[in-house]
């Protein structure tokens, strides 16, 4: 039978655990296409030093993409602390090997390929860009807001992300687009993790142009400074408005929250991203997907690669 070409557009934790779930699925042929417009943290400081695209989510993906847990699939996640007079302070050991072997390599692909061989990724990873860019947001009052960092700060809504420079796409990310069978948006940030990909020229033509069926993987909370009283809908409306292309199907999580982890949220003014019984321009998939084990909201991996053996198999 031959392999599903799935595309995976996103960045942050959630795009992660997204393909944590996906990994296994023997009949995909996956393809991770990550945004490098973070400037924040480790990431920012490596970036601005060494003048290369932004790593930091495409090491979260990596260790996500993992065949097994090594040693030094754990490493890649350790971050230094407790140094606070040490320049290596807060950064993350990741990082610094992609720093390491694209300054060696002069090639930011090519460090990407060496470390994916080593930890035995399953599937593709490709940076959405090979540029040092800069996200820029216009809330719904005029107000610009510069790097994707401060985006979630400003107490504002916004209206959209956008970057003012021209930015190319990675050739690896047109072709991916171009070639898949699903592209995936999600699940992460909408304004600063699946956006800063979608308004890319090069991707958003791509997409356009393609043929496969699009499915956004929706958030399960809002996310304060980004997603405040949005609704499923408000999410899928963003996404289109930023792609320039409609959503085929929305995946939505429709587990019953538990109460003390409702109010855990209602603290840090996040709310559950709620989905009406109306008809939609495209399909709703409901389905148990979230995992409450240590008090958070989270997808739960297994349940999402349990969804996805049945969404493809349905086609």
């Amino acid at each position: 039978m031959k392999k599903l070409h799935v595309v995976v557009l996103g960045g942050g934790t959630g795009q992660a655990t997204l393909l944590r779930g996906l990994k296994n699925l023997d009949h995909i042929k996956l393809t991770a296409i990550v945004t490098v417009a973070d400037d924040g943290g480790s990431t920012g400081r490596l970036r601005r030093q060494f003048h290369i695209p932004a790593m930091g989510d495409i090491r979260n993906v990596m260790v996500a993409l993992a065949e097994s847990e090594t040693l030094l699939s754990k490493l890649m996640s350790y971050r230094f602390q407790n140094h606070p007079d040490s320049e290596i302070s807060g950064h993350n050991l990741g990082n610094l090997m992609l720093t390491a072997l694209t300054e060696s390599s002069g090639n930011f692909m090519e460090a990407i390929a060496s470390i994916s061989k080593v930890l035995n990724v399953k599937g593709r990873i490709v940076p959405s860009s090979l540029q040092v860019i800069t996200l820029y947001a216009q809330m719904v009052d005029g107000t610009i807001v510069r790097g994707e960092t401060n985006i979630p700060n400003m107490n504002n809504r916004i209206s959209r992300v956008y970057y003012e420079e021209e930015v190319v796409a990675s050739r690896q990310a047109v072709e991916a687009i171009q070639q898949a069978d699903v592209i995936l948006y999600g699940i992460g940030s909408l304004y600063t993790s699946i956006c800063p990909n979608l308004i890319i020229k090069d991707i958003q033509n791509a997409i356009i142009a393609s043929k496969a069926k699009k499915v956004y993987v929706c958030n399960a909370m809002s996310q304060p400074g980004e997603t405040d009283g949005y609704d499923m809908n408000d999410h899928v409306q963003a996404i289109v408005k930023h792609s320039q292309c409609q959503v085929d199907s929305v995946i939505f999580a429709d587990d019953n929250l538990p109460e003390d982890v409702l109010l855990r949220y209602q603290k840090m003014k996040s709310h559950p991203i709620s989905c009406s019984d109306r008809k939609y321009s495209y399909e709703v998939i409901k389905k148990s997907m979230l995992d409450f084990s240590d008090g958070l909201v989270r997808h739960d991996p297994l349940k999402v690669q349990q969804v996805f053996e049945e969404l493809l198999h349905k086609g």
